[in-house]
């Protein structure tokens, strides 16, 4: 019985609240295991004779297992927004996680390279012109100019972008749509890769933008090689992802006097406390060359 409801509600999600594919995954992902300890400790089968105290031994055990507080936050987030659902289509008589508490969550910064390294990085790619370079240059320079996220970047289509107006077109979570705007350099590269290099790449899909040496479309593991390659290539030693140019992308509009709210926009977050996390990143870069700069300041030694 419970396998039918988070199918049902697994549905709920895609056709009434239109959330991303990935995002549903997520959901399922963490409402298996659920359901899996309830099923195996308790062989409960109808979700009414679930109950507070089941909730919390399965927390009890996430924390067992060593697992972060934002996955065991993000864990409870799926099992309230599921035991939501049950009590609002009346399956069972009232919301019991409505009053579980979740665990104070340690807020960790992004990693934000600074300018001179998000340079170096594009530098390399135009050390060669072969197709794939070619390719590099128009995907990181996109990556830093426009602050897509791994998944809207890589599903990208040639017909999303407008070059000759200086914008890309983005479908992001939720089906939401943003127009981003596009520097000069972004264009230049994305012009010359579209010309003169990836049909070269023999692109088996012919919407597709960035594509592999096989001609099939990029995927997150191809980018994420990529991305490590080329910051351990420019020297920089922290720990860089794909997501690492969003990051940046938004730290450095926010040091340079984009406000809040625009950064917002660009970025695609709904909450604009998800955006307010860059400017703990920038208050920090400040500080960092206050202390340098300043006369006054107190100056570490080494």
């Amino acid at each position: 019985m419970l396998k039918t409801y988070l199918k049902e509600y697994l549905y709920y999600l895609k056709i009434t609240k239109n959330l991303s594919k990935n995002t549903i995954n997520s959901y399922e992902r963490d409402l298996k295991k659920y359901l899996k300890f309830i099923n195996d400790n308790y062989n409960i089968k109808n979700p009414n004779r679930i109950n507070k105290e089941h909730i919390q031994n399965y927390t009890k055990s996430l924390i067992r297992k060593a697992n972060s507080n934002s996955t065991i936050t993000r864990n409870l987030s799926s099992i309230r927004s599921f035991h939501r659902y049950l009590a609002t289509e009346n399956i069972v008589d009232q919301d019991i996680s409505r009053k579980i508490k979740k665990p104070k969550t340690k807020k960790t910064l992004p990693t934000v390279l600074n300018f001179s390294e998000v340079e170096k990085m594009i530098e390399l790619t135009y050390e060669n012109d072969d197709n794939l370079s070619i390719r590099n240059q128009a995907l990181i320079e996109l990556a830093y100019g426009s602050g897509l996220r791994v998944s809207e970047l890589l599903n990208l289509e040639i017909s999303d972008l407008h070059l000759n107006k200086g914008l890309v077109n983005i479908l992001g979570k939720g089906n939401k749509e943003r127009i981003i705007p596009l520097n000069e350099n972004a264009i230049l590269a994305l012009q010359n890769y579209i010309v003169n290099s990836r049909n070269e790449l023999n692109p088996n899909n012919a919407n597709i933008l960035f594509v592999n040496k096989f001609g099939n479309p990029l995927s997150r593991v191809g980018f994420f090689k990529l991305i490590k390659k080329l910051a351990q290539k420019a020297g920089i030693k922290k720990v860089v992802s794909p997501h690492t140019l969003r990051h940046s992308y938004a730290t450095h509009l926010l040091e340079n006097g984009a406000n809040l709210r625009t950064v917002q926009e660009l970025l695609g977050h709904e909450d604009i406390l998800t955006t307010e996390n860059y400017t703990h990143v920038s208050k920090k870069h400040l500080t960092s060359i206050y202390n340098n700069a300043h006369p006054r300041a107190v100056k570490k030694e080494g």
